[in-house]
């Protein structure tokens, strides 16, 4: 696995993760990413 395939596989994640929370905030939060990275 190449680090691109891991980083899509972190991206999608978090997007799952926010959408059962259904909170982005808390999403980003939990996993260390910042809300401004999520929207990107």
């Amino acid at each position: 696995m190449n680090s691109e395939t891991k980083l899509i596989k972190n991206k999608l994640g978090l997007l799952k993760l926010a959408e059962e929370l259904g909170n982005v905030s808390q999403a980003c939060k939990y996993l260390g990413y910042s809300r401004d990275t999520f929207y990107r």
